[in-house]
């Protein structure tokens, strides 16, 4: 019996991508079936960045259809490519940015700005363009993070050129203002610096910018909701109740302006000691786990309450830039795969902002 288009399909079927939580054809991830008598090549373009797992997923697919009698060879081939994705109602991506995803934990002190960064940091290592914005106005921690110190560039005296450190461009008031300089501004100029800096940025073709929100729910969170053009949202958390209080207030008003929560990340989940290896759970545990169940919004990982992720950020090379082929680094990428995972498989935005064209005799 002859192998069919069809039956290529039946069987890719049978291969769950963890990053996206559906299988290979309802992802839309196959691209191309090619059939020469009973050898077989496939052609997967995934929609996220994931440098680092194509080959594991390649041999996935293959096994499977070795596996099947009237198949004697197959090849599969796997790529990515980032598309922009559907944004609130009204708005329209920004120039330069494909996505912003927005990362917030309603409480302070769960590592929220610390995950951000590494998670930037793992986006790019798995081959995507991206860029962090940090939206602390009043306490803003990313130049330090990124060990970079300065003032930006602008073009034409208008618009600011992004800082950049391992691979990643930046921008913060932080890079305006010296560091002990506090910032005593009311609610809406506060907001209105964060469009400056947001909208008055040359982002450079960036497949995700990911904003640093500060904590709580107030003026910084409804306007980056209802005037900036979010793709998706992540919640950091760590086990402890009052913490999980809060992180369900960030997600509801995320739910509320109908921002896409892509998951929960837990933080400081367990503490194993480096002398005894003992592991203790410091701030409860399963709470990530609880506040996924309850709202239906994927646990993405859990990261470990360890000295070395604090030492490396406030040194300026974050975890995932610092020890890339550790275990924590590889939770980080991890993460981000599946953040971008659950994000491919939204409704791509058509209404991309295109520059206007003058034509000049």
């Amino acid at each position: 019996m002859p192998v069919t288009e069809e039956h290529i399909r039946a069987l890719l079927t049978r291969v769950t991508d963890p990053n996206t939580g559906q299988d290979l054809v309802a992802s839309g991830q196959v691209r191309g079936i090619g059939i020469d008598g009973d050898k077989v090549a496939v052609e997967l373009v995934l929609g996220y960045p994931a440098a680092s797992w194509h080959g594991a997923l390649a041999e996935m697919a293959e096994a499977v259809l070795r596996a099947d009698p009237g198949i004697a060879g197959a090849s599969v081939s796997v790529s990515s490519r980032v598309s922009a994705h559907q944004v609130q109602k009204s708005l329209t991506p920004l120039p330069g940015v494909k996505n912003i995803i927005a990362v917030a934990s309603g409480k302070g002190g769960v590592g929220k700005s610390t995950t951000s960064v590494n998670l930037a940091l793992a986006l790019a290592a798995e081959g995507a363009t991206v860029g962090v914005l940090d939206a602390d106005i009043h306490g803003p921690s990313i130049p330090r993070m990124l060990g970079l110190s300065g003032k930006p560039d602008t073009l034409d005296g208008k618009r600011l050129v992004p800082m950049r450190a391992h691979g990643l461009q930046a921008m913060s008031i932080g890079f305006l203002i010296d560091e002990d300089t506090p910032m005593i501004w009311r609610g809406p100029m506060t907001t209105q610096a964060l469009q400056q800096l947001l909208t008055e940025t040359a982002w450079e073709d960036l497949d995700y910018l990911i904003i640093d929100l500060p904590p709580g729910t107030g003026d910084i969170q409804l306007t980056l909701s209802q005037r900036i053009p979010v793709s998706g949202a992540l919640i950091v958390t760590t086990p402890q109740d009052i913490a999980l209080l809060d992180a369900r207030r960030a997600l509801r008003m995320f739910e509320k302006v109908e921002v896409p929560v892509l998951g929960i990340v837990e933080n400081m989940a367990i503490h194993v000691c480096s002398h005894c290896g003992h592991a203790e759970h410091v701030f409860g545990s399963g709470g990530g786990a609880r506040m996924s169940e309850q709202y239906e919004v994927p646990l993405l990982g859990s990261l470990p309450l360890d000295i070395a992720i604090r030492e490396q950020a406030d040194g300026g090379t974050p975890t995932v830039a610092a020890v890339p082929d550790s275990g924590i680094a590889a939770t980080y990428r991890d993460i981000a795969r599946k953040a971008a995972g659950r994000l491919s498989l939204r409704a791509r935005n058509k209404a991309i902002a295109f520059p206007n064209l003058v034509v000049k005799d």
